[in-house]
């Protein structure tokens, strides 16, 4: 049986996201992002599942520097999640003082810890269910968590749904070595990072080269290369997939200006159809095609 490392410990929105995409799969439960990926990398793991970004906090930066460094891994496939959360305690806790959570989830319910818990101090936790261990084992008094981890650990529900954004939503990725990548299906998202020259006007070359192929840019986000103070990485997802001619054609002029390493084409969770501009179908980059064929061999003026 093939395996799923997720971002753990047990009991956390990635958990909740790996099971959905598990398809029979064990999962394995590891400490770190990177650690998920490392799995896949060393062999440990056929896939790993993480979090890549979240509609109130945005990006989260150790998948993008994770998926930008080390040895490529491509995702194949993504899950969509809403995020409420719950907030637990010990059974006989009367007072809390201090809230553990991860980073991304304190800032989601920092309005709702400011009117229910106001005397709480808020502690960072590498997850969420993390933060449940602590509260078990006595470390802090609450913990914000998955409602998942209601069911994983013997602690009381203080309080559900908890959520200052009602429609709050992180993306999680299925990530694995490349290979054979998932067929195209009209609703598919291809992403990118590329590095590119510290210039004017570097940027604004690689988004026409999108623009000018009809492609619809929906994620843009930078990162610092490490060592290399004032210098960026741009992480880019487009509609389409990599098969279309359209998309292949882009991506390979991006590669002639810079350095892209491709982050994977896979299905997007929500179902959304690619946008194809004029003049942006397979059909009409197959008849240029021709055109041009035929213009070199002087059958065509």
């Amino acid at each position: 049986m093939s395996r799923i490392a997720y971002f753990g410990p047990a009991g956390t929105f990635t958990e909740q996201a790996a099971r959905s995409l598990a398809d029979g799969r064990e999962l394995v439960p590891v400490e770190t992002i990177p650690a998920a990926m490392a799995a896949v990398r060393g062999g440990e793991a056929e896939l790993a599942c993480v979090p890549v970004e979240n509609s109130v906090e945005g990006p989260v930066t150790a998948t993008l520097d994770g998926l930008a460094e080390d040895s490529p891994l491509v995702a194949v496939a993504e899950a969509l999640l809403p995020v409420h959360f719950t907030v637990l305690t010990r059974p006989g806790t009367e007072t809390v003082r201090t809230v553990a959570s991860h980073p991304h989830a304190l800032a989601q319910v920092r309005h709702w810890l400011e009117l229910n818990l106001p005397e709480a101090t808020a502690v960072a936790a590498s997850s969420t269910a993390a933060a449940a261990v602590a509260v078990c084992d006595g470390e802090y008094d609450a913990a914000v968590t998955a409602p998942v981890a209601a069911r994983t650990y013997p602690l009381r529900v203080l309080a559900e749904g908890v959520a200052d954004v009602p429609d709050a939503r992180t993306r999680f990725l299925l990530l694995a070595r490349p290979g054979t990548l998932p067929a195209p299906t009209g609703a598919d998202r291809t992403s990118i990072v590329a590095s590119t020259a510290n210039r004017t006007g570097a940027l604004a070359e690689l988004l026409t080269e999108l623009a000018s192929r009809g492609i619809n840019l929906t994620r843009i986000d930078a990162r610092p290369i490490k060592g290399n103070f004032g210098f960026y990485r741009f992480f880019l997802d487009v509609e389409g997939h990599v098969a279309e001619s359209r998309i292949g054609d882009a991506l390979a002029a991006l590669k002639r200006r810079c350095d892209v390493r491709f982050l994977g084409s896979h299905p997007r969770a929500d179902g959304v159809r690619a946008t194809v501009g004029e003049m942006a179908t397979d059909e009409d980059f197959a008849e240029a095609a021709t055109w041009v064929e035929a213009v070199r061999s002087g059958r065509q003026a």
